[in-house]
C-alpha cells in the first residue's frame, strides 16, 4: 500500500507523483471536507479476507501517525492548538504532509521533574471530552485518514468513538480505567497499548529495572493478555514500549535499540520518540522544538528496526526520512 513517494501508507496515502493537495484554508475558514473513510476499521466480530484472514485495522506500515495535542500544557506544543480551528488547520496540514493517521490528545501525560517543574494538570473526563470531541468530529469531515484519540478514560474514548475516531492509544495500556478494555471489546475498536509504571506523577521513580528491554516485552505481553481476556480482537491490538515513560534516558535508547524484541511480540508496535528529553545530551539548553533532526532521526530508526507506526510531531521532514530510507 506503499504510494511508491513517501514511503508511507494508509488512508491518506497520494498517488505517486501526484503533489499534496492544499491541505489549510486561509486563516478564519475551515478547510474544505475531504473524503470520508470507511466508518468501521475494526474486525473483531470474525470479518476477514476473502481468503479468511482478519483484516487488519492498521496502516501499512512504516506509517506516520501525526500529533495533535489540544491541550495547554504538552511539554512541546502546550497551546498552539487549543481552539477548533487551528486544531482543525492543523490536523488537515499533517494529513496533507503524509500523516496516515492523526492522534488527537486531550490531556498532557509530560511527567513531573527538573525540565518539567510540576508537570500538567490533571483534568477530569468531562473537560477532556469538551477538548478533543468537537476536534475529532470537525475533523472527520475533512480528513480521511483514520483519527486516534490519546486518552486513559474510558468515558473519553467512548465519546471520541461517537464522534468519529477510530481507534484508541492508551499510555496507561488500560490500566488507568477499569472500563477501557471492556469498552474497547464492545465497540470492535484497535487500541494502542502503551507501557508504562504508575502515573505522570509517579513514573519518574518507577524506572527501576533489571534489564528493561526483557520486562517492557513481559509487562506488554501481560497488557496484551488482559485486552484478549477482555474480549479484544488479537488484530485490534498495537503495543508501544512508551519511551520516557518511567524511563530513564539511558533506557528508553535501549528500548530503541532493542526494539526486534517488542516486534517480536507479533502486534503492530507504535514507536513516539518525537522531541523528548533523552533524544539529546542537554535537554535543558535545546527545548523540544529544537529536536527536530533527533526525532527525525529516531523515527527512522525506530521504522528499519520494524516499527509499524511512528508518532511525530514534525511530520513532513520525517516522510521525507522514511521516502529516502525505502529509495
Amino acid at each position: 500500500m506503499s504510494d511508491g513517494t513517501t514511503g508511507l501508507a494508509g488512508p491518506g496515502a497520494r498517488p505517486s507523483g501526484e503533489p499534496l493537495a492544499p491541505s489549510v484554508a486561509p486563516r478564519g475558514e475551515l478547510p474544505a471536507p475531504g473524503p470520508r473513510r470507511a466508518p468501521d476499521l475494526a474486525t473483531g466480530g470474525g470479518e476477514g479476507t476473502s481468503s479468511g484472514s482478519p483484516v487488519s485495522p492498521w496502516p501499512a506500515g512504516p506509517a506516520i501517525v501525526g500529533i495533535l495535542n489540544v491541550t495547554p500544557d504538552s511539554f512541546s506544543d502546550g497551546g498552539l492548538f487549543l481552539d477548533v480551528l487551528s486544531a482543525i488547520e492543523h490536523g488537515c496540514r499533517m494529513a496533507g504532509e503524509g500523516a496516515a493517521a492523526i492522534d488527537v490528545g486531550g490531556e498532557s501525560t509530560r511527567p513531573s521533574g527538573s525540565l518539567y517543574g510540576t508537570g500538567r494538570r490533571a483534568i477530569s473526563a468531562t473537560e477532556e471530552i469538551a477538548r478533543v470531541v468537537p476536534v475529532v468530529r470537525a475533523l472527520r469531515r475533512r480528513v480521511s485518514v483514520p483519527i486516534s484519540i490519546d486518552t486513559r478514560k474510558a468515558a473519553v474514548a467512548r465519546a471520541a468513538l461517537d464522534a468519529g475516531a477510530d481507534w484508541i492509544n492508551d499510555v496507561s495500556g488500560g490500566t488507568f480505567d477499569p472500563e477501557m478494555l471492556p469498552l474497547v471489546a464492545r465497540r470492535r475498536a484497535p487500541i494502542v497499548l502503551m507501557h508504562m509504571r504508575g502515573t505522570p506523577e509517579t513514573m519518574a521513580s518507577l524506572s527501576t529495572y533489571s534489564e528493561v528491554v526483557g520486562e517492557v516485552v513481559e509487562e506488554l505481553r501481560a497488557r496484551v493478555r488482559a485486552a484478549l481476556g477482555a474480549g479484544v480482537a488479537p488484530e485490534a491490538i498495537a503495543v508501544d514500549p512508551g519511551l520516557g515513560f518511567a524511563k530513564t534516558p539511558a533506557q528508553s535508547r535501549a528500548l530503541l535499540a532493542g526494539l526486534p524484541a517488542i516486534v517480536a511480540l507479533g502486534h503492530p508496535v507504535m514507536v513516539g520518540a518525537s522531541r523528548k528529553s533523552f533524544l539529546v545530551e542537554a535537554p535543558w539548553e535545546t527545548p523540544p522544538a529544537r529536536r527536530r533532526s533527533e526525532s527525525v532521526a529516531a523515527a527512522a530508526a525506530a521504522a528499519r528496526a520494524g516499527a509499524r507506526l511512528v508518532r511525530v510531531h514534525d511530520v513532513a521532514a520525517t516522510a521525507a526520512a522514511l521516502a529516502a530510507a525505502e529509495a
